[in-house]
């Protein structure tokens, strides 16, 4: 494993600025001279609040329209402000003790990137031309298909360099670490000349690529990624609870245990891409579960803004089809129950920091059961689940436990030296073994 010490203990507090500050869509664009970037500031209390270490923020350099289709990267978005907003929103989390990630467009840029035009008023045999992948007819590659998303040259030598001068830019400026966006579109091979350039002058910064299908721990290896985006556990959380089939989600966290054995994964239940977990769930009840997963197994969890507070919101194939998904924020409730189990549940994870890297093993395994170990050595906590309309009795010693105290549940109060438990219809709990 590369990544730095500090992400042992790190829980992302994740939020889509343009959005998130009403800054896109909207009908007249906001000025620079309305400084809406430090509209974030006013919510790095409610960040600590959560028990979050870190604001992971979407993308904040000027674009176009949605952020990804960068135009200049070594610039924020005129519609959120200026670098002097940067500065001060960095400084005033770090004032907290929040660390700050930032979302890098690597793979493409948008039309109005300075090389492109010069490509495109150039000619093929312009210099700037060599920046972008060639597609069909002497066209320049676009990015699946969206004409407005022109495509990176990754073998040219000057895009290497162009990268390696933006990260340490904003590193230096302050921040963290990265999200590379679309590396699962980029060869592995760019980002294995680019992170180590950057990592011999930063070497506590973190990098998290995107990626969403393949064999992750190749591509971490082949890229040299700190960690990847988990988007096989994040299906397999709301899939199995729909289903009612948590073999689904036991085969899924064998497999993230292997990604274990050399990276932590990025883990979620919700981010800015997908339809929120309260809406992607067909019994609302069942939001709890997805949460209790994600926080008690291994990875570095990722909370999107609004989710503490049971936020819905459906993704769509569609021209702003994301609208619903990243909205404007202007209050949300702190004393919700979904805000309440967000701060116990990050709080048994500060107090249990070897769930960073733990491992899963079932004890009990049906399609509507699971009750599964979470350990790192000797250090061990019990997970019941139960999508069940029948409640779930358990007998300890036949899972082999002495007995065990519950330190959480759906209903359940916290008990002392317990051999037989019932878990109410589609309840869940925690336990602290007694072998």
């Amino acid at each position: 494993m590369t990544e730095p010490g500090w992400v042992a203990h790190a829980i992302w507090w994740q939020l889509y600025p343009l959005g998130f500050v009403g800054a896109f869509p909207a009908d007249r664009p906001p000025s620079a001279d309305e400084h809406r970037l430090r509209r974030i500031v006013e919510w790095l209390d409610h960040a600590v609040q959560l028990g979050a270490s870190g604001i992971a923020l979407g993308p904040i350099f000027a674009s176009r329209t949605h952020g990804y289709d960068t135009t200049d990267h070594f610039h924020i978005d005129p519609r959120l402000g200026d670098e002097e907003d940067f500065d001060h929103l960095v400084a005033e989390a770090h004032r907290r003790g929040l660390r700050i990630l930032l979302d890098g467009v690597f793979n493409h840029v948008g039309t109005d990137f300075a090389q492109y035009r010069d490509a495109v008023a150039g000619g093929p045999e312009h210099p700037a031309s060599s920046w972008f992948r060639r597609g069909r007819a002497s066209r320049f590659a676009t990015f699946e298909g969206h004409d407005e998303l022109i495509a990176l040259n990754h073998d040219e030598p000057a895009v290497v360099d162009y990268t390696v001068a933006v990260l340490r830019h904003w590193l230096d400026r302050g921040a963290d670490g990265w999200r590379l966006d679309a590396a699962y579109a980029m060869p592995n091979r760019f980002w294995a000349q680019v992170l180590p350039a950057v990592r011999r002058q930063f070497p506590d910064a973190w990098f998290v690529g995107e990626v969403i299908h393949g064999d992750y721990t190749s591509i971490v290896q082949a890229s040299t990624f700190d960690s990847v985006t988990q988007y096989e556990l994040w299906k397999a959380i709301w899939s199995s609870l729909n289903d009612r089939n948590f073999h689904e989600l036991d085969w899924s966290l064998t497999r993230h245990n292997n990604f274990l054995g050399t990276f932590v994964p990025m883990t979620f239940v919700g981010n800015h891409d997908v339809t929120r977990i309260a809406s992607q769930l067909h019994d609302t009840r069942h939001v709890e579960h997805a949460l209790v997963v994600l926080l008690t197994t291994g990875g570095t969890p990722s909370i999107y803004a609004g989710d503490e507070a049971a936020l819905g919101g459906i993704k769509e194939q569609r021209r702003g089809g994301d609208d619903e998904i990243r909205p404007e924020f202007t209050a949300i409730p702190d004393d919700s129950d979904a805000m309440r189990l967000h701060q116990y549940l990050i709080g048994l994870r500060r107090r249990h920091p070897w769930l960073h890297t733990a491992t899963t093993s079932p004890m009990r395994l049906t399609n509507t059961h699971y009750v599964y170990r979470t350990g790192h050595g000797t250090d061990t906590l019990v997970v019941a689940l139960s999508v069940d309309d029948a409640a779930l009795r358990l007998s300890l010693p036949e899972l082999g436990l002495a007995g065990g105290r519950v330190l959480a549940g759906s209903g359940a109060p916290a008990q002392n030296d317990i051999v037989d438990l019932e878990i109410a219809p589609h309840g869940w709990v925690i336990l602290e073994p007694h072998w």
